[in-house]
């Protein structure tokens, strides 16, 4: 009786995961503490919100279309739309980037229970955007190794999360819009 050997070789992520996770949420975080260009003029950068306010929607549709697809054992529709999600949150990413480099940031002006509401989804974006990097990332190069339990066990955390925070990307956005 002949074994089956796996041929497929594993590759260590870990190291390009550290470094695109310190990258990415080391942007963001210099950026948030930036005042942002003076006198730009190229192009209206108030623009630049509802554009990741688009790629946040696409972001939250294409994983959820990769869910129902694994539910149902699509395995090559889900990989598909796991890969459309992280383009749209790499262009996310970008626009992201370019706006809070060019502008400053906007204050939400809405009072009571929607002032402590705005503040609570903002919060919780925030943490879980950053806590979403190492996550995604770790659970798309465990189904890359073909770890297939580890990246069920870990998508299960990962798939969630990444829903609510391109989810409550959106929201942010329809809340502060009328500050802009």
């Amino acid at each position: 009786m002949s074994e089956t050997v796996s041929t497929h070789k594993k590759r260590n992520y870990k190291p390009l995961i550290i470094i695109v996770t310190i990258i990415v949420n080391g942007l963001v975080a210099v950026l948030s503490g930036m005042p942002g260009y003076e006198n730009f003029d190229a192009f209206d950068v108030k623009l630049l919100p509802m554009f990741n306010a688009i790629f946040n929607s696409f972001t939250f549709l294409f994983l959820l279309a990769a869910l129902i697809s694994i539910i149902k054992r699509k395995v090559t529709w889900h990989k598909r739309f796991i890969y459309a999600a992280f383009t749209t949150t790499t262009f996310f990413l970008i626009t992201y980037v370019a706006h809070h480099f060019l502008s400053t940031s906007t204050a939400y002006g809405g009072e009571g229970f929607l002032r402590y509401f705005y503040y609570f989804i903002l919060i919780t974006h925030i943490v879980l955007a950053a806590v979403i990097v190492p996550l995604a990332l770790t659970t798309v190069t465990r189904a890359w190794n073909m770890e297939n339990e580890r990246h069920k066990k870990i998508a299960r955390w990962t798939m969630p999360l990444w829903l609510y925070v391109s989810f409550t990307g959106v929201l942010v956005y329809l809340m502060i819009a009328p500050y802009y």
